[in-house]
């Protein structure tokens, strides 16, 4: 950290970030439980376990935001299948967590949310 009086560094820059998303979310119980869950395999399993994402944000950092933005349910099913979409054969490159999703998403209906990616959004 430079604390010099000709430092130009901004101050944004010089603070912490995590490697989880730390934007704004409503603090329910099954997101907090959710993004706990994610947490904990973060720093326990995926040390061994983990380091073979082909996707930018990792698919354990792509869940934890999921649920914090969308909740445990819808978030937890985009986790699911960008886990499914990680595999073998599947897709890769960069793909962030939408903002915020289409009315045709219900809740009822989460096998809508396989295809929220990159290529359905326009990117």
């Amino acid at each position: 950290m430079c604390n010099a009086p000709d430092c130009n560094h901004p101050p944004e820059r010089l603070r912490y970030r995590g490697r989880n998303w730390n934007g704004p979310f409503r603090k329910t119980p099954g997101r907090l439980f959710g993004m706990g869950f994610i947490r904990l395999y973060q720093l326990t399993l995926s040390g061994f376990i983990g380091n073979s994402c082909r996707h930018l944000p990792t698919c354990s950092e792509y869940g934890y935001e999921a649920v914090a933005r969308h909740g445990l349910w819808r978030g937890g099913f985009m986790a699911l299948f960008r886990f499914a979409r990680c595999g073998p054969g599947g897709t890769h490159g960069f793909d962030p967590v939408p903002e915020a999703l289409e009315p045709r998403l219900a809740w009822w209906a989460p096998w809508r949310l396989w295809r929220v990616s990159k290529a359905e959004r326009g990117c």
